[in-house]
């Protein structure tokens, strides 16, 4: 890994982002082995998104990680850095009101939505301690966050096999079935080098966030936070 490879300006990361749209959703479910869509689940009861409630799902990319939030009957706003995947999204699913932002500087109010969520996207800003931030600004007391990120499996063995995974078998599964390959190996660079669960926590709690806590999702491959901003 090199650090040059994760040094990337917010405008390259969202150029790489627009590159991959078009075949973004079947990538991940090819590399994920089909856990992707588990783990949106969990994502969907952890948030817990109720009838009339704003919902703001960031890096929501085309917009497949909105429509659970959405079949509740809450009112789901998906946001984006990337252009390329909101107009995909937008004209796969036009009904949704996607929304472009930078995760450091939402477009949102402050205190406006009751629960906030980013899921595979966090280690992708620059200035992740920014967005937690920012997060706990446009969410109202009492709302709550969860981010799904992946993460550190906790069992030594499979860690290793987990890692050899990532920098050896995904770029060439990559290279089979992505419009832009390369761009998987710096998401497989950015996994490896993304802190810990605990230190994620860490993170969430000096952002202001209070009764932080996480669970594992496939031995730690992914990591489920969540947190709630004081009433």
């Amino acid at each position: 890994m090199t650090r040059a490879s994760l040094d990337k300006q917010p405008h390259e990361v969202a150029s790489m982002f627009d590159d991959v749209a078009e075949r973004y959703d079947l990538t991940n479910d090819v590399l994920s082995l089909g856990q992707d869509r588990r783990w949106r689940k969990e994502v969907a009861k952890a948030v817990d998104a109720r009838p009339a409630q704003k919902v703001l799902d960031l890096a929501a990319g085309t917009g497949t990680s909105s429509l659970p939030f959405a079949r509740t009957g809450a009112y789901v706003v998906p946001c984006d850095f990337s252009l390329g995947m909101l107009q995909v999204g937008k004209r796969d699913r036009g009904w949704l009101p996607y929304t472009a932002g930078d995760a450091t500087r939402l477009p949102f109010k402050d205190d406006v939505f009751d629960a906030v969520t980013i899921s595979f996207g966090l280690r992708n800003v620059q200035d992740t301690d920014a967005a937690l931030r920012e997060l706990y600004r446009v969410t109202k007391p009492g709302g709550r966050v969860v981010i799904c990120e992946f993460s550190h499996p906790t069992w030594a063995p499979f860690r290793t096999v987990y890692t050899e995974y990532l920098m050896r078998a995904l770029p060439p599964v990559a290279r089979s079935v992505s419009s832009s390959p390369d761009a998987y190996v710096y998401l497989a660079e950015s996994i490896r080098a993304w802190p810990d669960q605990s230190a994620l926590a860490a993170r969430l709690t000096g952002a202001g966030w209070s009764k932080v806590a996480w669970r594992n999702l496939t031995g730690g491959v992914v990591a489920l936070h969540r947190g709630f901003k004081a009433e």
